[in-house]
């Protein structure tokens, strides 16, 4: 590596919205977030998949009729 071009690497601080603090490295200092791990609802186990009508039963209502007028 050429010697002055590159930014200082060392310890760095993620903070979160929600509150957690994660400790790890980068060329910022600091970092402030939206989301991490610890709140997000895929990670969390919280997150919920509502299908109120199946893809398959909303084509087949939509086909139907169109096969219906034939």
């Amino acid at each position: 590596m050429k010697k002055g071009i590159h930014p200082e690497y060392g310890e760095a601080k993620v903070i979160c919205a929600c509150g957690s603090e994660i400790e790890t490295r980068s060329t910022v200092k600091e970092m402030h977030v939206n989301t991490c791990s610890a709140c997000h609802p895929f990670y969390t186990g919280q997150s919920t998949f509502i299908d109120s009508e199946g893809r398959v039963e909303q084509f087949r209502r939509r086909y139907a009729q169109a096969a219906a007028n034939k």
